[in-house]
């Protein structure tokens, strides 16, 4: 029989003491213990530890009220910093965790998610100099879609990566001038479009404004709303708080690593926002200066890492219509009279939450079977797996907000395999793909009615097929599963998943799950799909924005690569033609992506003003050495030995095989050195060091435009994409006939090496081994 709770004073021979209820021999109900150090605890106890809620407070005068659990900080309460720091919201196991609020000891105050004691998702950030951020956070920073609005009254509404401007957005000067371009680590990358202050301007209505979900948030939030959250896993480290006098005496002892912890998320030193980016005062003085133009003219801009390489002045009334609505983020909405029709009004939503679903559950089923090798059983429309998913839930899959449908994952054993052979974790996929942050839309760069989904971390692009293509990837599929196997460094596209969607009216929606070859973390300028052909390989310059994918006819350029590098690229080209026309496949492109790298010696003209030095003491002979060696331009580019450690070296889908080697510091493995930048990994198809050279014909330079270089320093990365086009069917083979300049009236068959050799004929007219020096 339990002991019945009794009303106690109790002594320790430590000197703490506990009076209240007691059960058996520990604290159980309400009662208050003191530690001999002068903390004291009141409030609920249940076996010997504080559950429920109570009050705690500290000798340095810090105070937590609220709820606890099993001896921890957990559930909702207000705790108070000795300096004056509050929060007030959800905890779990004594950390921030859920919706709180915190008012730091420098009048900085944020109200918001909270993850294990850290800044994680949607909040509200007020520093005490005016300056308000509202978005999204990862990791204690700025991460994501958010609106940063500065006490002077500029507004910056884009994306944000670790506390810096990163991606696309809109910045509004408090004069009232706009620019819409992309940014790159704090740094204006890229084009775009600048109004100023008095002209007509797009609408920003659906720009500038965060989702719907978002805003709900922060309505909670204002509401100083905290609702009661539920846990199911331990964070941070324990204050294992008991009855028993010997443990009870840990949470005296402790606060002090509690106090610690308050001081440590105060922003001044984890927030990069407070101070403006180092172009802020540039764009700034830019708008002001450029406020008395005339109404109507817009600037076209191109910057570099921060510097202004090329500005061309159009009248705003004779910009295109359709160029006007283009000025968006790269994310955009798909084009209309495709698949995703057939889900009425809701447009991709239910596709993608339904296509969530399915390879949650496929992957899920899938990874826990025991490795083996694949077998010929596990090839073709036969090897599947099918699953209905009602909305209301069943025994095998979890209720949904969507509409019923019926799943089928193809070949997923083969799939499985090829993940494993990529180095992709089961578990980094699922999330990337099926994660909380969901999927986004982009544009089809082609004529083919596709849609594309990207993940919200960009590794993966998922693409809708039609019944055509779905059949010709399952004949191909295993000769591409033994040619990638062989072959690690091959360009070809590198498939993923294969999966088809079947609503209850019978209507089917197929897609490929792929790698994304610009998954990077530098910019890419330019993008182009080249097919080594000339007819109608052009973009109308009026359709040309800061996202357009470019064609064989608009590259321009000329590329100088190291030796070695440039060998390995055309021997692999070369491989995976073989093995394209092998299987029948013409109309295939090579995607190349452009880093360009700003000259370093105009890239001070954006560097940060550095403080003023007192003069203390003259500068010594060694000193004044070294700033003469500042004074050399250092090369943009530069290869040096491959280095594991100094490099990030974790697989990705975009990463292709091994290190490559390079002639010019002696056939050894290279990383690629940017200044100031990073270290990469040199490899097929990523991260490609080469020097770009454009020939400009004076009589067609615009007045208005002025171009500041004709040989630039970039960084490539490319691979060979829509392999699904057989030249056996009737309208394929026309189209191949016209896209390589032949009459089908005059030929009855196309051989496929004729599309491979024009093909790689075109590659080896734009790309050069650099020039040996002596």
């Amino acid at each position: 029989m339990e002991d019945s709770e009794r009303f106690e004073e109790k002594s320790f021979s430590n000197g703490d003491v506990y009076i209240g209820k007691i059960k058996g021999m520990l604290p159980h109900g309400k009662g208050k213990y003191t530690w001999s150090d002068g903390a004291v605890y009141e409030g609920d106890w249940v076996n010997g530890k504080m559950t429920g809620k109570g009050l705690i407070t500290w000798p340095t005068g810090a105070k937590y009220e609220g709820e606890f659990s099993g001896g921890y900080l957990h559930g909702h309460g207000t705790f108070t910093h000795s300096t004056g720091c509050i929060y007030t919201g959800g905890w779990r196991m004594d950390a921030h965790h859920g919706i709180g609020r915190k008012e730091y000891s420098n009048s900085d105050v944020y109200e918001g998610l909270w993850k294990e004691g850290i800044r994680e998702g949607c909040g509200r950030y007020s520093w005490e100099n005016g300056n308000t951020y509202i978005g999204n956070w990862k990791s204690g920073k700025i991460d994501g879609r958010g609106v940063m609005k500065w006490a002077n009254g500029d507004i910056f509404d884009g994306c944000w990566l670790n506390g810096l401007k990163h991606g696309s957005g809109v910045y509004r000067f408090a004069d009232g001038g706009l620019y819409i371009g992309t940014w790159s680590k704090g740094l204006k990358d890229g084009k775009g479009t600048f109004y100023p202050a008095g002209s007509k301007q797009p609408s920003l209505k659906k720009l500038c404004s965060l989702n719907s979900d978002d805003s709900r948030l922060l309505l909670n939030m204002e509401k100083h709303t905290a609702p009661k959250q539920k846990f199911t896993r331990s964070f941070s480290e324990k204050i294992s708080v008991s009855g028993r006098s010997k443990s009870s005496r840990q949470i005296s002892h402790r606060t002090s690593s509690l106090d610690a912890n308050c001081i440590l998320q105060d922003p001044a030193g984890g927030c990069i926002c407070r101070d403006s980016s180092p172009t802020l005062s540039q764009t700034f003085n830019e708008s002001q200066s450029e406020a008395t133009s005339v109404n109507s003219l817009v600037y076209e801009r191109e910057y570099m890492q921060g510097v202004l390489i090329m500005e061309r002045i159009r009248n705003y009334s004779e910009m295109p219509h359709k160029n006007k609505r283009q000025n968006k983020y790269s994310v955009k909405q798909v084009k209309k009279g495709s698949w995703i029709d057939i889900f009425g009004g809701s447009r991709s939503y239910y596709l993608k939450l339904n296509l969530q679903l399915g390879i949650r559950y496929t992957v899920g089923k899938i990874t826990p079977v025991p490795a083996r090798e694949v077998r010929s059983s596990d090839f073709g429309d036969r090897a599947r797996i099918r699953m209905y998913f009602p909305k209301e839930g069943s025994q095998l899959t979890p209720p949904h907000c969507s509409i019923d449908f019926y799943w089928k994952d193809y070949c997923p054993m083969v799939f499985r395999n090829l993940r494993e052979m990529f180095k992709l974790d089961a578990a980094e996929y699922m999330m990337s793909i099926c994660g909380d942050s969901g999927l986004r839309d982009i544009s089809s760069p082609g004529k083919s009615g596709s849609i594309f989904f990207l993940s919200q971390d960009d590794r993966f692009v998922i693409k809708t097929l039609k019944k055509y293509e779905l059949k010709v990837m399952l004949n191909m599929l295993p000769k591409y599963y033994h040619h990638v196997g062989s072959y690690e460094n091959t360009l070809i596209t590198k498939f993923f998943g294969l999966h088809r969607i079947t609503l209850r009216g019978g209507k089917k929606v197929r897609f490929v799950v792929m790698g994304n070859m610009f998954c990077t973390e530098l910019h890419i300028h330019r993008r182009y799909d080249l097919k080594g052909s000339t007819q109608g390989r052009y973009t109308k310059e009026d359709k040309i924005n800061s996202n357009t994918t470019l064609k064989d006819l608009d590259l321009k350029y000329e590329f100088h690569m190291d030796k070695k590098l440039r060998e390995s690229l055309f021997k692999q080209i070369s491989l995976d033609c073989m093995f394209l026309e092998s299987q029948h496949i013409i109309d295939y492109s090579l995607l190349l992506g452009l880093h360009f790298r700003a000259p370093e010696n105009l890239k001070a003209l954006v560097e940060p003003p550095r403080l003023m030095q007192l003069p203390h003491s003259l500068p010594s002979e060694d000193d004044a050495h070294k700033q003469g060696e500042q004074l050399i331009i250092p090369k943009g580019l530069l290869l040096v030995a491959h280095e594991p450690s100094f490099v990030n070296t974790a697989p990705g889908p975009h990463i292709r095989g091994n290190t490559l080697r390079a002639y010019s510091i002696g056939d050894k493995q290279v990383d690629l050195l940017l200044p100031g930048t990073a270290r990469l990994r040199v490899q097929l198809g990523v991260n490609m060091p080469a020097q770009a050279t454009r020939k400009l014909q004076g009589d067609k330079v615009e007045e208005s435009e002025v171009e500041l270089f004709e040989v630039y320093d970039v960084v490539l990365y490319m691979g060979i994409i829509d392999i699904l086009q057989e030249y056996t069917v009737k309208k394929k083979l026309e189209h191949a006939c016209k896209s390589l300049q032949y009459d089908p009236m005059t030929i009855s068959v196309v051989e496929p090496k004729t599309y491979a050799e024009r093909f790689i004929n075109f590659m080896e007219k734009k790309v050069f081994p650099e020039p040996e020096t002596s």
